[in-house]
């Protein structure tokens, strides 16, 4: 078969997994506390009878860290970040980070997130409230007051520009390099009562959900095409 059946190939391939990072992005455009994923494509060169052949590959995934929009709900368990920073949630995989701040209360008082994951403080504990205290007010530096007393601090973590980000559920990540406690906690804090959503453009995502299904398109064309030339060529050579 012809190097450039395998180059095709290779292409339709590499837009096969950008075609499910960008459904998935768009799957979840109204996930609280999502965040997209991007994909990198490089070149592979290949020698072929002496002649440079270029394939498309998989590059590193990325993880889209800014922020998305912060919307107001009203209720007190919903928190949203302004500024750097992530939740730190504790997982059977580890601490895991998140955006998504809508916080329940267990029967015990454990402050937990919808997927059931203990909210972490500064220090990295679980947050414990008192069941029987009342609503829980939580300040711009994540002071938690609870009947006039404060009950602890919620923690926020800075992530590594270098640290490996992998996803963990729908919103959380894992990091192989350790959250750092968040020191300014005047640019950086929370606001109660807000939800922050996906950072997911929907308008650019479907723009780019048409993009690659034309150029899948225009790729299995030239596939088609190229097979089409070979079979001419084998049945007029066998004519002949």
């Amino acid at each position: 078969m012809a190097s450039e059946l395998y180059v095709s190939l290779s292409g339709q391939m590499a837009m096969e997994t950008r075609l499910s990072t960008v459904a998935n992005n768009v799957a979840n455009m109204r996930t609280a506390g999502f965040r997209a994923e991007t994909v990198n494509f490089d070149t592979v060169l290949s020698d072929y009878h002496a002649d440079r052949v270029n394939f498309a590959a998989v590059g590193e995934m990325h993880i889209d860290r800014s922020a998305g929009p912060v919307e107001l709900t009203g209720n007190p368990l919903d928190v949203a970040i302004v500024g750097e920073g992530w939740f730190g949630i504790e997982t059977p995989s580890g601490t895991a980070y998140t955006r998504d701040g809508r916080f329940t209360v267990s029967a015990e008082g454990d402050l937990r997130s919808l997927t059931g994951y203990a909210i972490l403080d500064e220090g990295g504990a679980p947050i414990q409230l008192d069941i029987n205290g009342g609503p829980v007010e939580i300040g711009a530096d994540g002071t938690m007051i609870q009947n006039e007393r404060n009950v602890g601090v919620l923690g926020l973590f800075m992530l590594s520009d270098e640290a490996n980000l992998t996803r963990y559920g729908e919103t959380a990540l894992l990091s192989d390099v350790v959250g750092e406690p968040v020191v300014d906690r005047v640019a950086n804090g929370v606001r109660q009562g807000y939800q922050e959503g996906s950072n997911v453009n929907p308008i650019q995502s479907i723009a780019e959900l048409i993009e690659i299904q034309r150029a899948f398109d225009n790729a299995t064309a030239a596939v088609g095409d190229r097979e089409e030339t070979l079979q001419r060529a084998v049945r007029t050579l066998g004519a002949d």
